[in-house]
């Protein structure tokens, strides 16, 4: 089942914030930043995976960041070239921005080393210092992204840990590591609501 009809989750439309999300039916919370509730509001978990230009990174490395991100694989031929080119459009919109990072991570780590990453970065036109393409452990990226982007939301399937993990939709992250949103990266709307919601976001921090 294609979840291509996936419409964004995460409009801001209360004193212009946006809500925080903590299961996989995106059900919104209506949060201030400041609550004690938020003390134990599900977050991105730990990990450690490896960049195109073969760096570790963890969490850590996205201390500070408001982060989108994705999962892809280089030799797709189906909705990756098109979440690709629409990711390019956020890194773009945001190239001057040292607060805004993207991630993507690969769903076929065996295949996608880091050489392999660098080389469809650069032809792609990715910049590596603001857009990082990771590769790793294949249960540790499948785990994540399931149980902590819930990226398949919609796709009505449940899948376990041997099943192919494919989505087109990119997760909005806030610099507390909270998840904000949820948009289709096939659709070009919501690629522009996305880009509406980090400057949103973006305002929570000044």
């Amino acid at each position: 089942m294609s979840s291509c009809s996936l419409n964004s989750r995460g409009k801001g439309n209360r004193n212009n914030r946006l809500p925080y999300y903590k299961e996989a039916s995106f059900t919104p919370y209506w949060l201030s930043k400041d609550t004690t509730e938020l003390k134990d509001f599900h977050t991105i978990p730990s990990f450690s995976l490896v960049s195109q230009k073969g760096d570790t990174i963890t969490e850590n490395s996205f201390e500070g960041k408001i982060y989108v991100t994705d999962f892809f694989f280089t030799s797709c031929q189906g909705i990756c070239p098109q979440m690709t080119s629409n990711m390019k459009i956020i890194q773009d919109e945001f190239e001057n921005d040292n607060e805004i990072l993207l991630l993507s991570h690969s769903i076929t780590p065996r295949k996608d080393s880091p050489q392999m990453l660098k080389a469809y970065a650069q032809k792609k036109g990715i910049d590596d210092d603001k857009w990082i393409l990771a590769t790793g452990n294949r249960i540790d990226i499948y785990e994540l992204g399931r149980k902590g982007y819930f990226i398949e939301k919609d796709l009505g399937i449940n899948k376990g840990p041997n099943d192919f993990l494919h989505s087109p939709n990119f997760v909005l992250v806030d610099k507390e590591k909270h998840i904000r949103g949820i948009y289709n990266g096939l659709n070009s709307n919501a690629v522009q609501q996305l880009i509406t919601d980090i400057k949103t976001l973006k305002k929570e921090y000044l």
